[in-house]
């Protein structure tokens, strides 16, 4: 599963959603789509303007991580 940190990075820099629309020009949605975590597909233009805007990696914004699979023991 890929993990979205936009909602911590966007705590660490005070800003809104409203705010990095504007800073970015990409659409409100998108935002909030991967603020939530919600989001299906990220076009590569929102991931280098997103970490231009943070001054980050592409590592620092998504992450992969292992789904646990449950079994009956769990």
């Amino acid at each position: 599963m890929v993990r979205c940190h936009l909602a911590r990075l966007m705590g660490e820099h005070k800003m809104k959603i409203v705010d990095v629309a504007r800073e970015t020009g990409l659409n409100r949605n998108t935002i909030t789509l991967l603020y939530k975590e919600t989001a299906q597909r990220i076009e590569l233009d929102a991931l280098n303007k997103l970490c231009k805007l943070f001054n980050c990696e592409v590592g620092e914004l998504l992450e992969f991580q292992e789904e646990h699979v449950k079994n009956e023991n769990d």
